[in-house]
């Protein structure tokens, strides 16, 4: 039976104090869960991290960062390195979030990068993906979500790609305006992205890369949309920020799923 997968990204909200009681009040409600059979990671800002990294039980929650540079060092103002985030002992980092790309303006082509670089320093890498509204009415999200895998895992080996978890977030699902997919949607383009995956890596290896679903997940769709065949995880909103509705919403979708 397959594990299931729980995050959050906590974007530009809550301060140190209120991360690292946020994370501890989060592993003292989900202590009791096996992690055998869930996955719990949580992408605070960049100035929680060493904190939260120092005050809080690791074996319960994982902790990465929301973005990171493709170079070790030069002339990069107001970036972060790979060897920072090393040295704060971080598990995962987050690459190619829909904000990064249509905030930031970054390319598929800066994506692959990154998630080069973080693979080379030993980091769980997640990579984003994710279709805008636009391209869905014009009928080319299948297109859009191959093109960002192809080019975001180019050059990445087999060996690598154990390192690899990919989000499903289509950019107009995703926010405070977000309409959430529906559930058929959601499961066809995980379908689409496992398909891809297999391309590139191989059977064996693509099923093994945990592929979540993210946008408007709440506790009124996270049930059915973690029973679906192709969907290994919810990585979760403004559904998560609060621990004890996020507790509670992780112990529903387990329950659904079969689990506990």
């Amino acid at each position: 039976m397959k594990k299931l997968y729980f995050g959050t990204n906590l974007k530009m909200y809550k301060n140190i104090r209120d991360t690292v009681d946020y994370l501890q009040k989060l592993v003292e409600n989900t202590r009791d869960i096996s992690r055998e059979e869930i996955e719990l990671f949580v992408i605070p800002s960049f100035t929680s991290l060493q904190s939260a990294a120092e005050q809080v039980d690791r074996r319960y929650v994982k902790l990465g960062a929301q973005n990171m540079c493709w170079e070790e060092q030069g002339q990069f103002t107001g970036e972060i390195s790979p060897l920072m985030l090393q040295e704060l002992g971080l598990d995962l980092v987050m690459i190619g979030h829909s904000e990064r790309r249509h905030v930031f303006g970054e390319t598929d082509i800066e994506e692959n990068k990154k998630v080069l670089c973080a693979l080379e320093h030993g980091f769980t890498t997640l990579l984003c993906v994710g279709e805008t509204g636009e391209e869905k009415d014009y009928g080319i999200s299948n297109e859009v979500l191959r093109t960002q895998l192809i080019v975001g895992f180019h050059g990445i080996t087999p060996e690598q790609a154990k390192k690899l978890w990919v989000a499903y977030e289509p950019v107009w699902a995703i926010g405070v305006n977000g309409k959430p997919a529906s559930v058929e949607y959601a499961e066809e383009k995980h379908q689409v992205i496992k398909a891809c995956l297999r391309e590139l890596f191989g059977a064996e290896i693509a099923d093994e890369i945990p592929v979540l679903y993210g946008g408007s997940v709440s506790p009124g769709n996270a049930c059915s949309l973690i029973t679906q065949p192709s969907i290994d995880g919810l990585f979760t909103g403004r559904s998560a920020w609060q621990a004890d509705p996020f507790n509670q919403l992780i112990r529903d979708a387990m329950a659904a799923a079969g689990r506990g």
